[in-house]
C-alpha cells in the first residue's frame, strides 16, 4: 500500500524529496523484516501471508529499481537492476511450478537469499537517499552494494535451479504434471 505514496513522494518537486522516498522505502523494508521475524518467532504464519509477503517485497524493489534507472539513466545501474528483476521473475516462476509439483520446499528461502535481500535493500536505500550524482561517496557505495547484491542474486538463482533441477528434468520428461498455461 505504500508503493503509490513512495512513487508520488519520489516525483514531488523539492530538494529533499528523495530523502523522504528513501525513508519510506527503508520503513517498508524494516517493517517487512520485523513482520516476518515476529510471524516466524510466534508461529503466526499463514498461507496468505506466505503468498503476499514476497509479492509485496518484489513490487517495492522493482518499483524502486525502475525509479533509480530513470533518475540515474546509465548502464551501470541498469545492468544489476536487470539481473535482480530477471532473477525475481525466474525464481517466482520456479516456486510456482514447484508448488504445482507439490515440492515447494525444494526452493525455500535460504540464508543466501536473505543476505542478498539485506544487501539489496541497503543499496537501494542509499541510492534513493542521494541525488543521482556518481561523485557522491554514498552513491558509489550504493552502486557497489547493488553489484554485490546482483552477484548474490545470480548465486542464489543457480543454487535454487540446481536444487530444483531433478524435478525440472522429471517434469520436462513428462514424469510430473506441468502447471496450466495462461
Amino acid at each position: 500500500m505504500l508503493i503509490p505514496v513512495f512513487v508520488a513522494i519520489y516525483f514531488l518537486p523539492g530538494e529533499n524529496t528523495y530523502l523522504w522516498a528513501a525513508f519510506l522505502f527503508g520503513a517498508a523494508a524494516l517493517t517487512d523484516w520485523l513482520d516476518g521475524y515476529l510471524a516466524r518467532k510466534w508461529g503466526q504464519t499463514t498461507p496468505f501471508g506466505a503468498f503476499l509477503d514476497p509479492v509485496a517485497d518484489k513490487l517495492i524493489v522493482v518499483t524502486a529499481l525502475l525509479l533509480l534507472i530513470d533518475s540515474h539513466s546509465n548502464l551501470w545501474l541498469t545492468l544489476p537492476a536487470i539481473v535482480i528483476v530477471g532473477r525475481e521473475i525466474v525464481i517466482s516462476a520456479l516456486r510456482e511450478w514447484m508448488a504445482e509439483m507439490n515440492a515447494r520446499g525444494v526452493v525455500a528461502v535460504s540464508w543466501l537469499g536473505r543476505a542478498k535481500t539485506t544487501i539489496q535493500m541497503v543499496a537501494i536505500f542509499l541510492l534513493l537517499a542521494n541525488p543521482a550524482e556518481l561523485e557522491r561517496p554514498w552513491v558509489l557505495m550504493g552502486y557497489a552494494l547493488l553489484y554485490v547484491a546482483s552477484l548474490l542474486t545470480l548465486w542464489s538463482m543457480i543454487n535454487y535451479l540446481r536444487s530444483a533441477w531433478p524435478m525440472l528434468v522429471e517434469g520436462a520428461m513428462g514424469g510430473g504434471e506441468p502447471p496450466e498455461q495462461d
